[in-house]
């Protein structure tokens, strides 16, 4: 979360609302932000810390751990009609990487914008180039883009 905070204005300028939930308290996401976060940070979290205290949030997403009474880690990116368009689910010894989400937020935007006219290889970067599907690309894709090329 202080990784999301510190780079929040990427979010923004991306047209991004992030939020986090956990079936921790709104007390205790204060304690939280105040004591470890905004030091990791460097600022205080500027997103809402929302409470799913009995879990129901978690289950419809299936990150809920109903054993342990906790949400496990997960990030969704959700689309303007509210459609999932990718999650990862990562349990805490691995931390998330932001870069990748803003990547991946920057890639579904473009395949959004473009009608789907365009659509981006594995490792894609905002500039770089895309595919554009269709029956001419059809056992083609290798003269437009090689794995060498995602490494860029």
């Amino acid at each position: 979360m202080s990784a999301v905070a510190a780079r929040h204005d990427e979010f923004e300028k991306l047209g991004v609302n992030v939020f986090s939930i956990s079936v921790d308290s709104q007390f205790v996401h204060k304690i939280w932000n105040d004591v470890e976060l905004n030091k990791i940070a460097g600022r205080d979290i500027p997103f809402a810390m929302l409470s799913d205290s009995s879990g129901a949030i978690g289950e419809l997403y299936g990150v809920y751990d109903r054993e342990a009474g906790v949400d496990v880690r997960g990030r969704f990116l959700i689309d303007p009609n509210g459609n999932i368009q990718a999650m990862e689910v990562l349990t805490p010894p691995v931390g998330r990487n932001v870069s990748e989400a803003l990547r991946q937020i920057e890639a579904y935007q473009l395949v959004h914008e473009t009608g789907g006219a365009e659509v981006t290889p594995s490792g894609w970067h905002k500039g770089d180039k895309t595919l554009k599907p269709g029956i001419d690309l059809v056992g083609k894709v290798w003269e437009q883009w090689t794995v060498e090329d995602s490494y860029k």
